[in-house]
């Protein structure tokens, strides 16, 4: 019994030393982080190596589905909007796969970016964007699978995917210049409602100028038509501060028949009290 518990012991001591021996992957794992214009782009993917193998047509079959590495689907994430293959990207993750061939790449950009290489079942709905792209022969050997962020400007940047004698590129545009210029014309035109509507509230709550928080709500409101209840109730807040009683008192009606309409009491109450308050009531 005693040689038992001993042989058990041994075995369970081995057993601890072996989960502690930390072994390198064979594909490592990769984070790849670039900023082209205004957009972050993040690549995530496993490296596999050649190791003496043939790549494309043995190791990856040509004109079969890919997971472009090793382990979980190669993954990309745009922090903007970017068009792909004449399709347009919304902001967000994507898996990317490709269907190799000697002479091209079919190169695919799918929704559902949490799979251990492959979906289980292919979703032709959940593909964003495809692409073709000429596959080049190099004249020297990648051993381990290189992808990188190539030809940046402000508004295109090339992903490059090297491995073996095998390059190819899938070219990314942006929508830098369309939202600078955007910037730009909003900065020139100068502060819009809401730039003096945050402006004269911040001034109200941190006890600054009131006279140019009072100022300011008036600009927000001659250029905001349609202003809402909660925002006539800080106006409202804005005039009394700045000793003008009576257009608080207007405001403050005006935002509580708007409150009533809407139905939320909490601002029904905060404006019959202040009523009630700045009448001297």
């Amino acid at each position: 019994m005693k040689k038992i518990i001993l042989l058990f012991s041994v075995l369970m001591l081995t057993a601890s030393i072996q989960a502690q021996i930390e072994t390198p992957q064979p594909s490592p794992f990769q984070k790849i982080e670039q900023k082209v214009g205004l957009t972050d782009i993040t690549l995530e993917y496993s490296r596999p190596s050649m190791r003496g193998r043939t790549v494309f047509g043995d190791l990856v079959p040509h004109n079969k589905m890919w997971r472009v590495g090793a382990n979980t689907n190669t993954k990309i994430t745009f922090s903007d909007a970017v068009e792909i293959g004449g399709k347009n990207l919304a902001a967000g993750s994507y898996a990317v796969y490709a269907k190799p061939s000697a002479t091209n790449w079919e190169v695919y950009f799918y929704s559902d970016s949490n799979n251990w290489g492959l979906p289980e079942k292919w979703d032709d709905k959940k593909v964003a964007a495809k692409v073709s792209v000429p596959a080049y022969p190099m004249p020297i050997k990648i051993e381990t699978l290189t992808m990188t962020f190539d030809n940046l400007t402000n508004d295109s940047v090339v992903l490059g995917i090297l491995w073996a004698d095998t390059y190819v590129g899938v070219p990314i545009k942006l929508f830098t210049d369309k939202a600078v210029t955007a910037n730009i014309e909003r900065a020139m035109s100068g502060p819009s409602s809401n730039d003096y509507y945050a402006a004269a509230v911040y001034y109200l709550t941190e006890g600054k100028d009131i006279n140019k928080a009072k100022n300011w709500i008036d600009k927000s409101f001659e250029m905001n038509k349609d202003p809402k209840y909660y925002q006539i109730r800080q106006k409202a807040l804005i005039y009394a501060a700045a000793g003008d009683k009576k257009g608080a008192i207007e405001a403050a009606k005006q935002s509580l028949k708007m409150s009533k309409e809407a139905g939320n009491d909490d601002y029904v109450k905060m404006n019959e009290k202040s009523i009630k308050e700045w009448e001297g009531k």
